[in-house]
């Protein structure tokens, strides 16, 4: 019989997880967290910001998923439901990494004008859980409106994934790292046995 601490360090099922990429230097860790999800057997589908693809291709992330990247809210009109609203409705869990400064605010604010803050804004959080993972510049991090973002945030019901300290894009030490994607993977294990 397998006792009940045994079953709490299992992988849970395979999940149907949302990934949204920002434009931030980090959205390369992405590449593995979608890697490491869909070998283990999750259905895996990745949303980008316009800038993300600045930083990762959209066929990268079409690759490791097999599946087509959600970058444009208006694609697909011949669908009889809005691929924002049937992405959402599906979902077990949804990932926003790295969630930069300008994802903070836009998400604080309401505003719904990108396919990563559109989904995040399309999901009902009290059965799915939507993980931010923070990651920018350490003075971008500790400004005031940065924080007051988090904060609030946090009292509307995301899980916020405190970002890690060290070396940064920036030539900088500090923190404001995204975490690592083993790291990631376990945020998003333990949202999966939640939900």
């Amino acid at each position: 019989m397998t006792s009940q601490a045994n079953m709490s360090d299992q992988d849970p099922d395979p999940g149907r997880i949302l990934i949204g990429v920002c434009g931030g230097i980090a959205a390369y860790k992405m590449c593995e967290v979608v890697s490491t999800l869909i070998k283990r057997g999750d259905d895996v589908t990745v949303a980008m910001t316009r800038d993300a693809t600045r930083f990762v291709g959209e066929v990268t992330f079409q690759s490791l998923s097999s599946r087509p990247v959600y970058k444009d809210p208006w694609g697909h009109p011949e669908a009889l439901e809005s691929p924002h609203i049937s992405l959402a409705r599906q979902a077990d869990v949804m990932l926003i990494a790295p969630c930069t400064m300008d994802m903070l605010a836009r998400l604080v604010s309401g505003h719904a004008d990108d396919p990563v803050s559109l989904l995040a804004a399309s999901i009902d959080r009290s059965r799915c859980p939507v993980l931010l993972a923070p990651s920018m510049n350490e003075t971008m991090l500790s400004q005031s409106s940065t924080r007051r973002n988090l904060a609030q945030l946090k009292d509307d019901g995301f899980d916020v994934i405190e970002p890690e300290e060290g070396w940064q894009a920036c030539r900088s030490e500090g923190a404001g790292r995204l975490p690592e994607p083993a790291v990631l993977v376990s945020a998003l294990d333990e949202a999966l046995r939640r939900a």
